[in-house]
Formats: C-alpha cells, sequence, structure tokens
C-alpha cells in the first residue's frame, strides 16, 4: 500500500476517532443536563453538538500541536504508526463503551499513539518531557475539577441563600443550558484539536506539509466529526455519569458544569491536553461533597478511577500489538 492511500487511511479514521469520541463523551457534556430533566436527551445531545462545533470558530490549537509534535519525535514515525495508534484508541473506546466505563478518550488516543511509536522505533521515539503535563493531569484534572466545582456550588449557594427553593430551582433549569453550553465549548476545543494534531502529523509525515500548523479544513472537519458522534450519543455512560455518582438538582448541575467547563477551557488555553471525563466527574463529585460525603458513591467512583489509570498503559499495548499486525499485513 502506497504513502499516499495509508495517508487518507489515517484521515479517515481519525475523524472515525473523532465521531467515537464524541459519541463516547456526549455523557460528558450532557450528563446533568438530563438527569436533572431540564432537557430531554435528544434536545441535550443536539445543544451540546451544536456547541462543540463553535468551539471550531473561537479558540485555537495549541491542544493540537501539543499532541501532534510535542509528545512524539514526527521524523521518527510514520503513517503506519499514526493509524495503529488510531486502531489501539478506538479498539480501547469500544470496550469500556460496552462495559459503560466513562473513561478519557484523549488518553487512549495518547497511549495508542505512543504504544505504536514505541513499538516501530523504541522508547527513544517518546518525547518523555511533553507526557509529563497530559500524564499529571490524569490525577490534577479531577481534583481541579472537584474544588472548583464545590467553590461554585458554596458561591452560588451563598448568594441565593434567601430565596425560596422553587425559585432557585426556576433559576437554574435555565442557567444550566447556559453552563451546558460553556460545558460543551471546552469539550469541542479540548478533544477536537487531539485528532486535528494526529492529523496534521500525518500530513507532515507524508510530506503534504513542509511545517506544522493546522489545516482550516483539519479544524471544521474533526468539529463537524465530534459533533456527529455527540448526536448519537452514549445512553450507558450517560447513566453512569449523571445517576450513579451522585444525584444532582439544576442548581448542582449548573456547579458541575460550570466548574467543568472553567477547568476545561483554561487548560486549552494553556496547550494541556487534559481528559473532559476526568474534569466533569470531579467536578459532580466536589457538587455532591458539599452536601455530606455520604452523597457520593465511592464504589462507583473508585471503579471509574481503576479504569482511567490503565487506560494509557491498556492503549499503549494495543496499539503496539496494532502496529506489528499493520507491518505483517503489509509485507
Amino acid at each position: 500500500m502506497d504513502s499516499f492511500n495509508l495517508l487518507l487511511m489515517v484521515v479517515g479514521l481519525t475523524l472515525i476517532f473523532e465521531f467515537s469520541n464524541g459519541w463516547h463523551d456526549a455523557a460528558n457534556s450532557i450528563a446533568t443536563v438530563v438527569s436533572t430533566r431540564v432537557l430531554t436527551p435528544f434536545r441535550a445531545v443536539a445543544w451540546a453538538a451544536f456547541w462543540n462545533f463553535v468551539a471550531a470558530f473561537v479558540f485555537g490549537t495549541a491542544v493540537a500541536k501539543t499532541i501532534g509534535k510535542g509528545m512524539v519525535h514526527i521524523e521518527m514515525v510514520d503513517e503506519k504508526v499514526l493509524l495503529a495508534g488510531l486502531l489501539g484508541a478506538i479498539t480501547w473506546n469500544l470496550i469500556t463503551l460496552v462495559l459503560g466505563l466513562p473513561t478519557s478518550s484523549s488518553h487512549a488516543l495518547m497511549g495508542g499513539y505512543g504504544g505504536a511509536a514505541v513499538a516501530k522505533s523504541g522508547f527513544s521515539a517518546l518525547i518523555l518531557s511533553g507526557w509529563t503535563k497530559p500524564v499529571l493531569f490524569i490525577f490534577l484534572a479531577p481534583v481541579i475539577g472537584l474544588f472548583v466545582g464545590a467553590a461554585v456550588t458554596i458561591v452560588t449557594s451563598w448568594i441565593v441563600r434567601k430565596q425560596r427553593p422553587r425559585r432557585v430551582d426556576k433559576w437554574f433549569r435555565r442557567l444550566q443550558l447556559l453552563s451546558a453550553a460553556g460545558y460543551s465549548l471546552g469539550h469541542g476545543t479540548n478533544d477536537a484539536q487531539k485528532g486535528m494534531g494526529i492529523i496534521t502529523t500525518a500530513l507532515v509525515a507524508g510530506g503534504a506539509l513542509s511545517t506544522y500548523a493546522v489545516p482550516y479544513w483539519v479544524i471544521l472537519c474533526c468539529h463537524l466529526a465530534m459533533a456527529g458522534g455527540t448526536m448519537a450519543g452514549g445512553w450507558r455512560i450517560i447513566k453512569t455519569m449523571g445517576q450513579r455518582i451522585t444525584k444532582l438538582t439544576p442548581f448542582g448541575g449548573f456547579a458541575a458544569e460550570s466548574a467543568g467547563a472553567l477547568t476545561l477551557i483554561g487548560t486549552a488555553h494553556f496547550g494541556i491536553p487534559v481528559s473532559t471525563t476526568h474534569t466533569i466527574t470531579g467536578a459532580i463529585v466536589g457538587v455532591g461533597a458539599t452536601r455530606r460525603l455520604s452523597a457520593v458513591r465511592w464504589g462507583v467512583t473508585r471503579r471509574i478511577v481503576i479504569a482511567w489509570v490503565l487506560t494509557i498503559p491498556a492503549a499503549a499495548v494495543v496499539g503496539a500489538a496494532v502496529f506489528h499486525g499493520i507491518q505483517l499485513w503489509l509485507k
């Protein structure tokens, strides 16, 4: 198979990955707004998909640059590495989707890509310093989300402390539409950029681009694919995120989504590829914990955290195995 056909396969598979990312992570964008019954599931996914796409026109490509040229040496990879990395990430996404686990598509992509690169060129292919922040934020993103979620809950509770509960509920049902939009903007800009990074790397490795700069058509295609995946939804994961961790009211949903949006937009600005799943889970836990620690179902949360920690190494193993499989197939 020639280089051009491999390049087309990488671009096509990246867009499929972005679609699966939107599908897999739809729960992160709409779990709270569905579980509080502010919107029906269909209206919620349409709302989230719209703001996923709008993010293409609002933010830059700092995260795409981190993924594309900040974690693996471009000169040491080729289209086969990228193809194997994508297949490894998609495989892990499908496994966790079947199990109903809200793991990170972003970390699956990083793990699959890194594992395939190591399979081709050894550990020297990795830019170790580039992995520090993404790995560190496996733990920091949910903690930041937790504390910001708790802080937003405390501040807004103080603001509405003298209002009647029914009136507060009515206000926050409306405000939750804004917080869900903000979260979907953060989700769109953070996760769509990861696919942009892979496609741009493939274009550079294949000689279609002389320098690393994300083309505008790549930005649009990745956001469209993610928005389409969000419209498809991931209902089993929505149930885990929206109902099993803690019970949410519109007030709590607003706090969780606002905390998630602030965290995601902030990290995207600094080019840190964090997990939207980790962030919103931490925010939901933070909101629940402000009522009382027993309001959080820690058994479910523990199961989710274990899946988080396993994602990068598991996807790396799958990515490496797929790379060797592609090598044998092409021979």
